[in-house]
């Protein structure tokens, strides 16, 4: 999924001291199968204990060498999904959070110790930020050595440049946490510069400045002790003003990161190779083992696990950053002894829901309805089972902090849907025989799953229009406002494991606009009124629990939506590749340190 928000804390050492989790996007999606519980993942690094504020000594270059890695080679990456987006500006999915990680670096960002414990550190920055002023102001000094890829140096007015191109209309699908924190909550924060740095206006120095050029300074409107966990989302970069072809910026964004773009053909493949002017010294987090990533789209999981189980050919050096076990392949790779050094089950950051368009459902009983019906036990068995999942209750993940287990809709009881509650609550509203314009994606997965809502839905009274979506179009497809479906599916990652990344992007009305996160279109002044009265609260140990029963209450009073599963990822790659670990902050592959052995 994507999305887009705000949060606050405590000031620094109590806020930051509690971690912060993961990211924002939506999931590409669980799998596997099987119940063989000891094949399930060992932890959930995607709480907030397994976040850390890092320091000046641990934003240093290089990162530390992956044991038996080599230089050459290049590695094949699977994606079922083709990309929207290549601009970090644009980029909030996990499977195109995980490509730019080759390619882009921001101010800050997450290094990842083998046992999977995140760290929040310098990246183009020599650390995670300087706080003053209560919080309001934070300031970063950048990095010598730093190149884009023709070699000219990073400066701060790249930086500048890259804050200020969010401003611009065609940025729509990014995170906006500094645009906002800076400038105006939900999207007023475009009235301050509406043309972006294009017609060669800029932020005021009060707002953005940039000093010198090595140093940036934020002024918020309010405190922000999660600043640098904000300045690591991916659109808080460097962007060289003379390369920004602004929309066609997605075509070949300019590389600041190890790998650069060669080649990409739009909805087919995208090819990354070796950018001669990174410098490792000043990267912290990245490595430059292989020749290049060959990436290409279409490949639905079963052509994954079919491909990496039987490694033939180039397929021995096969990976997917996002796709997972095919659900129907399952028991045939944990089976097989040779996969065992070359799988991971984790869990993800994610929830998957089933939104409800209230744009077009206006009967609050018929959404409840639609809550009842749905069948979360048989979704997520298409999906995969355990190696995909677990049933979820409420909106919020377990991993965030003041989550409470709640379960207004009896889904641990009736894992099928409960149609009688359903069919009476529509007898009730004199809407039995309702038509619902169900959205999906034309792959194998989402169509078998189609077929279980259906049927649920039916049995609850429902009448159901199926409209199949083309997988490449679907995130734009199902975000625009006036799209014309009921019901659809939509998944979320917080960006960090406190609520505030989770309720405001997906729940507050004066964030809705094509592309953004409000999927299912609520828009209550009460609703919003409490956002901002849990945002005001600066001890996220306070904020927690307030976030958790609102969370609530939207889901039994408003119903925008119901929650079907908590994520897992399982992933299987080819023999020939090593460095591959599991990346908690996007809840997907680690690229940053994969070599072709």
């Amino acid at each position: 999924m994507t999305s887009s928000p705000r949060r606050r804390a405590r000031l620094a050492a109590v806020a930051l001291a509690t971690g912060a989790l993961v990211l924002t996007a939506c999931s590409s999606g669980g799998g596997g199968g099987g119940d063989k519980k000891e094949q399930g993942p060992s932890s959930d690094k995607n709480k907030a204990s397994n976040f850390t504020i890092g320091t000046e000594a641990d934003s240093k270059g290089p990162a530390p060498e992956v044991p038996g890695a080599k230089k050459g080679g290049a590695v094949t990456v699977l994606q079922r999904d083709a990309f929207n987006h290549l601009d970090p500006g644009q980029i909030y999915y996990s499977d195109m959070l995980t490509a730019q990680m080759l390619y882009n670096r921001s101010l800050t960002s997450y290094k990842v110790d083998p046992s999977g414990k995140a760290k929040v550190v310098g990246d183009l920055a020599t650390g995670p930020g300087t706080a003053s002023d209560g919080g309001r102001t934070w300031t970063f000094k950048l990095k010598d050595g730093l190149k884009f890829q023709d070699g000219s140096p990073i400066t701060s007015k790249d930086v500048r440049w890259g804050i200020e191109r969010l401003y611009a209309d065609f940025e729509t699908d990014g995170p906006m946490y500094i645009p906002q924190w800076l400038s105006g909550d939900g999207t007023s924060f475009r009235k301050a510069l509406p043309d972006g740095p294009y017609k060669g206006d800029h932020l005021p120095s009060s707002v953005l400045d940039t000093p010198d050029a090595k140093t940036v300074v934020l002024h918020f409107r309010k405190p922000h002790a999660d600043t640098p966990f904000a300045t690591a989302m991916p659109n808080v970069g460097a962007v060289k003003a003379a390369k920004d072809t602004q929309r066609k910026y997605d075509n070949a964004p300019f590389s600041s990161g190890p790998y650069q773009v060669a080649d990409f053909k739009v909805g087919k493949s995208l090819t990354l190779v070796r950018n001669p002017n990174w410098d490792p010294a000043t990267d912290p987090i990245r490595h430059q083992y292989a020749d290049r990533f060959d990436i290409s789209f279409g490949h639905q999981p079963q052509d994954l696990t079919r491909r990496t189980l039987a490694q033939q050919g180039g397929d021995k050096n096969a990976m997917s950053f996002t796709n997972a076990v095919d659900p129907g392949m399952t028991q045939n790779v944990l089976d097989d002894a040779g996969t065992k050094a070359r799988r991971f089950v984790e869990i993800q950051p994610y929830v998957d829901y089933i939104s409800f368009n209230m744009t077009r459902l206006k009967d609050v009983k018929v959404r409840k309805a639609l809550a009842y019906a749905m069948p979360n036990g048989q979704i997520l068995q298409q999906n995969g089972g355990t190696t995909a999942g677990t049933i979820a209750t409420n909106y919020l993940s377990p991993a965030m902090d003041g989550y409470q287990a709640t379960d207004p809709y009896g889904k641990k009881t009736h894992p099928a849907g409960d149609a009688e509650k359903a069919r009476a609550l529509l007898k009730e509203a004199g809407k039995v025989g309702q038509e619902i314009v169900y959205a999906y994606r034309n792959t194998d997965v989402e169509q078998k799953v189609a077929v279980v809502v259906t049927q649920a839905l039916q049995k609850a009274g429902f009448k159901v229009q199926k409209k199949e979506v083309d997988a490449n179009t679907w995130r734009t497809a199902t975000s625009q406002v006036d799209n014309k479906f009921d019901i659809y599916r939509s998944s979320w990652g917080a960006d960090w494991p406190v609520s505030s990344t989770v309720v405001p992007p997906l729940f507050d009305g004066r964030v809705i606009a094509d592309g953004s996160q409000n999927y299912g279109h609520l828009d209550n002044p009460k609703v919003n009124s409490e956002i901002d009265r849990i945002n005001a609260i600066t001890d996220i140990k306070q904020a927690a629990p307030e976030w958790m029963k609102l969370a609530d209450k939207i889901f039994t009073e408003d119903v925008p939506g119901v929650p079907t599963f908590y994520n897992r990822q399982f992933s299987l790659w080819g023999s020939g590749l090593g460095g591959v670990k599991y990346m908690p902050v996007y809840g997907s592959v680690d690229p940053t340190g994969v070599y072709v052995k």
